[in-house]
């Protein structure tokens, strides 16, 4: 019991309440001045950081919704774009087999002109070849014809006389006139 009378009368010795002064203790008043300046600045800066908070938030879902409709629309762009590109694939392959049955088609179509035309060739070779050998035949006749002519024209110019040679070319030129007027 002795403390608890002892503490009592040591609250006698402390300055009275009522008095202001100025504490150097920085570890006994540091403490107290942190907590009533943090305590002022909870309560009136509440509003303040709540509302930059809440604008800081809007702007957030604001972000965040433009982003969202620009993915939308990305995605949109990109689906469009990849039926483009589809279409244009199908395309591109209906072409490439148009362009290689076309190819074939004309290759066929150059072969054939080919063939024909080698075969008009063939032809135009072989009557020409038929005409030559027909022109040959025709001079080697005329020179046959003209060599025995020769020769029995030596015969009968050896053997005949000069009146028989007379009414032998009478007779020939006669019967060629008479061949000319048949043949006209």
């Amino acid at each position: 019991m002795k403390n608890v009378t002892d503490s009592f009368v040591s609250l006698g010795h402390w300055p009275s309440a009522g008095s202001f002064g100025f504490n150097t203790d920085i570890f006994a008043t540091n403490p107290i001045n942190l907590s009533v300046v943090l305590g002022v600045l909870i309560f009136f800066g509440k509003g303040v950081l709540s509302d930059l908070l809440d604008n800081r938030k809007q702007r957030i879902l604001s972000t965040i919704r433009n982003s969202e409709e620009l993915r939308g629309g990305a995605i949109e762009q990109l689906e469009k774009a990849r039926a483009r590109l589809r279409k244009v694939e199908i395309e591109a392959d209906e072409f490439r087999v148009n362009g290689y049955s076309e190819i074939e088609r004309e290759k066929s179509n150059l072969i054939n002109a080919a063939y024909e035309n080698l075969e008009r060739l063939e032809n135009y070779k072989n009557e020409s070849i038929h005409f030559e050998q027909q022109r040959a035949m025709n001079q080697v006749r005329q020179r046959v014809f003209q060599q025995a002519l020769q020769g029995a024209l030596e015969t009968l110019n050896s053997y005949l006389n000069s009146e028989l040679h007379l009414r032998t070319i009478s007779a020939n030129i006669g019967m060629l006139g008479t061949m000319k007027n048949i043949t006209d």
